[in-house]
């Protein structure tokens, strides 16, 4: 079969080597070698099906009137409804957008959930705005991204700078434009509008299973381990604490105030707290406090980039001392920094599967939506444990067979089960 061939300058591109879209292409590119005769095929997923780009007018608490940049993309819906969160950051673009989405394809194919990948996002910083500039801004992004996103079209869900009243009033304005209540339409919503308990802690829970099984098997014991965290906030926080009760040493945490280090292990429960009173580690006054940079130099077992993408760069993958990296962000790895890392002998356990634990229980919130029967927090958190094991375990023994890293047998995974699924559906018309 001759590949899919395309037209000449129909792909969005960017010539930025930082750029998460350049990424995920190269990440792509280094997997079709492995995909056999779905290989011809590869070309629907260096594409995004469907990309919306909104203008978001609201008015403020003074009167004036102001525009905002809103994003929905979807990148494949082949194995189901599109499935990715919504982001409030003044950086958002659309390079990020449609990288997180594919990237949200990758994910749920990895853990086998029936979704495609969607993303989405405003180009704001939320801390500037009121609680009510705050809840127009959402209100009208909604109504604007009303005709693509649905229970059974698109699921959004909480991401950066967004939470379950950003996910309550996205639900809300649905449902009033569709004229009856729709539960389904986001996930992380709050638990008395149909949210699924484990859900906030869901992600760094995720993280934490997926370093324990990787340790297992990298001869890594958990007890003792000495950890790393970049990011304090629901995936990184969660995951300090888990890692904590379970007597490793979290030995460094970095969030965007600053990074707090102490080799015996920091009080994670004191620092959680005297962080949020504080706004951040770095006024904490708990541990001795470092430089930014001097994070990566660090010596731990596990590090943990919990934060944004782009973090581990090249420069900072030669200086790097660990034994395993636990990808708790998306992206944060560039292709450069895998190979690095790869050469020095230190194990990265990728993105999507290391911090699928908060769509895995997205994906449990919109079966509980659909069927108005909720589950326990130990048959969630079961649930859990039982589907980021069978996934890890999956890729890891693709690794071993075909010899290959941990990412690229993701990849493989991921993609032989989105493009068999296009393969089987067709082309309609």
């Amino acid at each position: 079969m001759k590949p899919e061939t395309a037209p000449p300058g129909l792909s969005y591109s960017s010539s930025n080597p930082e750029s998460p879209w350049r990424v995920y292409l190269e990440q792509i590119d280094r997997v079709v070698p492995h995909l056999g005769e779905l290989a011809s095929q590869a070309e629907t997923l260096r594409r995004c099906k469907r990309v919306l780009v909104v203008d978001v007018p609201i008015h403020m608490d003074d009167g004036t009137r102001v525009h905002f940049e809103g994003y929905r993309v979807q990148h494949n819906l082949s194995r189901g409804p599109g499935k990715g969160g919504i982001r409030y950051h003044p950086n958002v673009g659309l390079d990020e957008v449609m990288a997180l989405s594919a990237w949200m394809t990758i994910k749920t194919a990895a853990v086998n959930l029936p979704f495609g990948g969607a993303k989405g996002g405003v180009r704001v910083d939320p801390k500037k705005l009121s609680f009510k500039e705050l809840e127009r801004l959402t209100r009208r992004f909604t109504s604007e991204i009303n005709m693509i996103i649905g229970p059974d079209k698109d699921i959004p869900a909480p991401d950066v700078n967004t939470n379950e009243q950003i996910m309550a009033w996205m639900m809300d304005t649905y449902s009033m434009n569709v004229g009856h209540t729709a539960t389904g339409v986001v996930t992380g919503k709050p638990l008395a509008l149909g949210g699924s308990v484990g859900r906030h802690r869901a992600t760094g829970q995720g993280v934490f299973f997926i370093a324990r099984e990787a340790g297992q098997r990298l001869g890594i014991p958990i007890e003792g381990a000495r950890v790393a965290i970049q990011g304090f906030g629901n995936v990184g926080g969660v995951a300090a604490e888990l890692f904590a009760a379970n007597r490793s040493r979290v030995v460094a945490v970095q969030d965007d105030s600053g990074t707090v280090y102490s080799d015996q292990g920091l009080d994670i429960a004191a620092l959680s707290a005297a962080a949020k009173a504080s706004g951040g580690v770095a006024a904490a006054g708990i541990g001795e406090k470092i430089g930014m940079e001097a994070f990566w130099d660090i010596p731990t077992d596990f590090l943990i980039p919990a934060a944004i993408e782009g973090q581990v760069t090249l420069e900072r993958a030669n200086r790097i001392k660990t034994r395993a990296v636990i990808e708790g962000a998306n992206g944060p790895t560039s292709p450069e920094a895998d190979d690095a890392l790869a050469e020095r002998g230190i194990s990265v356990i990728p993105d999507v599967v290391a911090n699928a634990g908060g769509v895995t229980v997205s994906y449990f919130e919109w079966v509980q939506d659909f069927s108005s029967f909720f589950w326990s927090e130990d048959q969630v958190n079961k649930r859990l444990e039982r589907i980021l094991v069978g996934a890890f375990s999956r890729i890891w023994d693709v690794a071993q067979q075909k010899r290959v890293s941990l990412r690229t047998a993701a990849y493989v995974v991921a993609c032989e089960r989105v493009l068999d699924q296009r393969r089987i559906r067709g082309l309609y018309p």
